[in-house]
């Protein structure tokens, strides 16, 4: 029987993707226990809603990180939050919206802030070479309008940032000092922080972002756990990489 198969953007940075969103999903799966394949594409023509990350399993394919994560429990028995209270669940999706906010404020600082794109467009290149220049302008232009039209391209670049730490205060308080959001074992909130401040965090290039994260050990420490874990289970469980 074919294993599902992840679709996200590439890795970059030593992370399994430099897209919050699928890397949450590969956290996701791997904490699970699931086996799947995972594929680095660009293109993203064949996406059930035109966006990355997406997952095909058999002849079903499914969009959007949080719907994938809500199929594959329901599809596999996956156990990871079955013990949350009613309470906790809510908070879980609390956590999620802020963590959509924290996307704009990180996307931004990669792709808009004058800055920091030249950084990141070199580290695109020198990781993924077979990734053209054209290509990346266009997803620059691309991205202005995004961030026009949602609303934080119209912010002044201090404000953007102001945005984002307010969001990554809000994780890092709820985290605490040891173990993981809900208890000593990570649950799939864990997975969506993950995806986020691993971005953040081994993106080697000094936005405010990254100084705010670096300023929290809690932040730090649950975000090194949880790559630890999902990427020494990626190898034991021999993932197919495309």
């Amino acid at each position: 029987m074919p294993m599902p198969t992840l679709y996200s953007y590439p890795e970059l940075f030593g992370v399994a993707d430099n897209n919050a969103f699928g890397l949450k999903v590969f956290a996701f799966m791997r904490l699970a226990g699931l086996a799947f394949e995972h594929r680095h594409i660009l293109d993203t023509a064949k996406a059930p809603r035109g966006q990355l990350p997406y997952l095909v399993d058999g002849k079903q394919a499914v969009g959007d990180s949080d719907a994938i994560m809500a199929y594959l429990t329901e599809r596999y028995g996956v156990t990871l939050d079955r013990h949350l209270s009613a309470g906790q669940r809510n908070l879980d999706f609390l956590v999620r919206r802020t963590l959509d906010d924290l996307y704009w404020p990180m996307s931004y600082s990669r792709w808009a802030d004058d800055r920091y794109w030249p950084a990141f467009r070199h580290a695109l290149r020198a990781t993924h070479p077979d990734i053209a220049p054209e290509a990346l302008d266009a997803a620059r232009a691309y991205n202005h309008q995004r961030y026009h039209y949602q609303g934080i391209g119209r912010y002044a670049p201090d404000q953007v940032y102001a945005r984002g730490v307010a969001d990554l205060r809000v994780v890092a308080d709820l985290i605490g000092g040891t173990g993981f959001v809900f208890g000593e074992q990570p649950t799939s909130i864990d997975a969506a922080i993950y995806g986020f401040v691993a971005n953040i965090y081994y993106y080697e290039i000094d936005t405010p972002l990254r100084r705010y994260v670096l300023s929290r050990p809690d932040l730090v420490r649950h975000c090194r756990e949880i790559h630890a874990r999902v990427m020494r289970d990626a190898v034991q469980q021999g993932a197919g990489e495309g």
